[in-house]
């Protein structure tokens, strides 16, 4: 299948027409950043280039130089810089950089590492860029590009060609693409092993591999479950802390994310544990940990691209309580409850608990969200009951 355009190329093209601060464009390996920004660039240096990281030791002046910032041009120049977090004195080049030529180029930055590192603690570059984090494919994605003006879309339908290809071999370009099998499985092996074997080392200078690879396996069987940091310390030999530092690292490196519980005006919510989730839901064998995790990563998506654009504050939580009533997603908008979601594979009977939890939080709206359903025509927020609604009509309404 032919390259088709992304809803990201859209985004940032908005974001250079409109803005002079930096484009920060994060995400994991292979999701398609540096594709949608060479498509844009005017000059592109990549860190992992030999010639390319010569220049840019160089400082500033040497790189505005190399793009021809001195000459007079119709357009602004955009050039990008690619994996140029490996540099340790990143910020200050960036810094320099844009201060003395942000008015006679655009600038986009990408890495497979957390970018959005930068905003914690004292931050040389605040003010400088504007964070885009990047996903793969979505329903919302494959029912339309355009950037969106309000957070919540029209339902949209997609076809069951994509729908399929989604959910088989997710939303990873390259496999959601090619649609094949045995491309999709070794696609798959090959990104654990630079997951694991190579960004982890390169990111934090990770000794013990072996036991990395150990955990990393088995946080693939454990995606839509809650971590217990205790058990995986006894299960991989090592100390709890070192577990909690390598997992912070498997998110760092997106290979998977962490959902935290809500408990703000929820009696009895005394769960604390984080629910882990795989960013690439295509190699799940169970289908119930598959269709949770695969509603997970649509969802992130949304709260995430939906906090990019300006169009709110939003996070994405889940509920439970001691008494084992469980919600699997919240997403609060704005520090308040606005719409809960519980994941079913074909089960239509509307789940107590999320009733209870919309009494409790007070959120405007509860969907089970079935994936087994055909799209209906309906906006799902229209209805502010618990309802049940198609995952292909939920889905297609948001980013």
């Amino acid at each position: 299948m032919a390259p088709r355009p992304r809803l990201y190329d859209h985004i940032l093209e908005g974001h250079l027409a409109q803005h002079r601060q930096m484009a920060f464009v994060s995400g994991p390996r292979q999701v398609g950043k540096t594709t949608t920004c060479r498509g844009l660039s005017t000059a592109y240096l990549n860190w992992d280039s030999v010639d390319d990281r010569r220049i840019i030791l160089r400082g500033p002046e040497a790189v505005a130089r190399h793009i021809g910032l001195a000459e007079l041009r119709e357009r602004l120049p955009v050039v990008v810089f690619d994996e140029l977090h490996k540099d340790r004195k990143w910020k200050n080049f960036l810094k320099g950089f844009f201060d003395i030529h942000a008015d006679r180029a655009r600038i986009i930055v990408t890495g497979s590492s957390r970018l959005d590192i930068t905003r914690r603690g004292s931050d040389s570059l605040m003010g400088r860029y504007f964070l885009f984090r990047m996903h793969p494919w979505s329903a919302g994605e494959c029912a339309r590009q355009a950037v969106p003006e309000s957070v919540v879309q029209s339902p949209k339908p997609i076809s069951d060609a994509d729908w399929e290809a989604l959910i088989e071999h997710g939303g990873f370009p390259e496999p959601f693409l090619k649609r094949d099998q045995r491309f999709t499985r070794r696609w798959r092996t090959l990104r654990q092993d630079q997951l694991t074997k190579q960004d982890s080392r390169e990111v934090s200078r990770l000794q013990d591999l072996a036991a990395m690879e150990t955990l990393s396996l088995i946080l693939t069987e454990q995606s839509a479950q809650q971590l217990i940091y205790s058990n995986l310390s006894r299960e991989i030999g090592t100390a709890v802390d070192t577990v909690r530092r390598w997992i912070d690292l498997l998110v760092r490196l997106h290979y998977g994310f962490l959902v935290r519980p809500w408990f703000k005006n929820v009696a009895k919510s005394l769960r604390k544990e984080p629910k882990w989730y795989l960013r690439d839901w295509s190699g799940i064998d169970d289908a119930g940990a598959r269709a949770e995790t695969f509603i997970a990563c649509h969802l992130l998506k949304a709260v995430e691209g939906w906090t990019d654009l300006g169009l709110g504050n939003f996070e994405l939580r889940y509920l439970r309580d001691k008494l084992k009533r469980e919600v699997d997603f919240l997403v609060v908008r704005d520090r308040k409850p606005w719409f809960l979601v519980e994941v079913k594979n074909g089960d239509d009977k509307l789940s107590d608990s999320l009733r209870y939890f919309q009494t409790q939080t007070e959120a405007s709206h509860a969907f089970q969200v079935v994936l087994n359903r055909p799209f209906a025509a309906v906006d799902c927020f229209t209805r502010t009951d618990p309802v049940v609604v198609p995952a292909r009509t939920f889905l297609s309404q948001l980013l």
